[in-house]
């Protein structure tokens, strides 16, 4: 008994029909048939009473197909898991990430990740939380890491919160501290500092300028338009001050003053987002889990 004979009797059995069986499994007429004579001969009984081009199961035929059935949803199974695992051999996962994110969160995740499936490719792609949810919608990403609540709320994205990060505010230790001599520094008094800012498009541009006018002024900026990188090193080059994200500030190294936000401060929400309709593929939701679990 072969495979492809239970595929092509199965096909029979639900078309009642030889040739329209033969168009499904995409072979010849003849062939099926033959197939199906030579399943008959090896079972020894016939499979179906062809009376009058009607097409009926005998009782042998009735028996065999649940059971036929069985097997080939349990090859299909087999060669799914089989692909499975496959993928976490070899394969890409693309995860898109705000440029904070990818300097605070990610490098530790990443070298985890990349430790226990080193055939994984990670293609990494840094934006802001409205150009990483196009690139979901359009299948350029099977994950991202966005700032909520979405620039554009999504109906076809399910978002999971990752984590709730604090801001803080970094400046040169050679300039004046921000907020004088108090321990915290608050809204208002960014109101008399110049400010280090993001480009167009970043979260944390949005949120700051955001707070400041809650508060009643705009803000005076220093530099506009850099990367997280270059806003650090335009902060400690003594150009401003900036807000980012605690993580950012912790890793970023000498040469820059951290003061925390007077209460109730800034903070953001951050979450992992996937496409609803698509399921992310093995690999994809692998890294999914271990970011949610890091």
């Amino acid at each position: 008994m072969q495979f492809q004979q239970l595929q092509y009797f199965v096909a029979v059995a639900e078309t009642r029909h030889f040739t329209r069986a033969a168009e499904l499994v995409h072979v010849a007429q003849p062939s099926l048939s033959q197939q199906i004579k030579a399943l008959e001969r090896e079972l020894g009984a016939d499979l179906f009473q062809r009376a009058r081009g009607n097409i009926t199961l005998t009782d042998a035929g009735e028996a065999l197909l649940p059971l036929a059935r069985r097997i080939l949803a349990d090859t299909e199974t087999a060669r799914y898991e089989v692909q499975e695992l496959v993928q976490l051999r070899s394969g890409r996962v693309r995860l898109g990430a705000t440029p904070s994110l990818c300097t605070g969160l990610l490098p530790d995740v990443l070298r985890a990740f990349h430790d226990r499936y080193p055939g994984i490719r990670l293609l990494i792609e840094e934006g802001g939380s409205h150009d990483l949810v196009r690139g979901l919608a359009r299948g350029a990403l099977d994950l991202a890491l966005v700032v909520l609540p979405l620039p554009t709320p999504s109906p076809a994205l399910t978002t999971v919160e990752l984590l709730r990060e604090d801001l803080v505010v970094v400046s040169s230790p050679e300039a004046a501290k921000p907020g004088a001599e108090r321990r915290t520094v608050r809204i208002a008094d960014l109101e008399r500092e110049r400010l280090v800012m993001f480009r167009h498009g970043y979260d944390l541009r949005e949120l700051t300028v955001a707070a400041c006018r809650a508060e009643g002024f705009e803000p005076d900026f220093a530099v506009e338009g850099g990367e997280m990188d270059a806003v650090l090193g335009f902060v400690r080059a003594g150009l401003g001050v900036a807000v980012v994200p605690r993580m950012v500030a912790a890793r970023s190294g000498r040469g820059l003053r951290v003061t925390p936000l007077a209460r109730p401060g800034l903070h953001r929400t951050i979450a992992l987002a996937h496409r609803s309709d698509v399921a992310p593929p093995r690999a994809a939701r692998e890294l999914q889990r271990m970011l949610l679990e890091r």
